[in-house]
């Protein structure tokens, strides 16, 4: 048994040891915002936040991070970022949408206003195969928070 703080609330579940926090939030949650991409932690489609730092959830056992805090892009909803990638048209096929919202909130939380060059080294972790970057950027450059 595994107890999880996942967008506030709290859960407890059988997770098998070695089980990813990816696949316990996805099959055993529910929540299938958080995508898995690679399942490498290279292209960072499976960001959430873990105490609110960016974190590859494919990558990280579900067991290392019980009892702290969870935040996956269902728990970011409401975040004005969501509305911001909508306006700057920041996605093509949606893929790694999510995972780019995840880690720009970290980025915004950490400096509301970051420069262009804060933005892409904030987003480095964050694979595109659509190309998306310019309008991504632009979404982070423009959000009102």
């Amino acid at each position: 048994m595994v107890e999880l703080v996942v967008n506030g609330g709290s859960h407890t579940l059988e997770a098998p040891v070695g089980r990813s926090l990816a696949e316990t939030l996805r099959d055993g949650l529910g929540l299938t915002g958080t995508k898995i991409g690679c399942n490498e932690g290279h292209c960072g489609a499976c960001t959430v936040l873990v105490d609110g730092v960016p974190t590859l959830s494919c990558i990280t056992l579900v067991h290392t991070v019980e009892g702290r805090n969870v935040t996956t892009i269902e728990g970011l909803r409401d975040h004005p970022l969501v509305d911001s990638f909508v306006r700057a048209d920041a996605l093509q096929c949606g893929f790694c949408t999510p995972g780019q919202i995840v880690s720009a909130s970290a980025l915004v939380e950490a400096n509301p206003e970051p420069t262009r060059e804060q933005i892409r080294h904030g987003m480095a972790g964050n694979l595109c195969r659509c190309g998306a970057y310019p309008k991504i950027e632009e979404a982070i450059a423009t959000w009102q928070g």
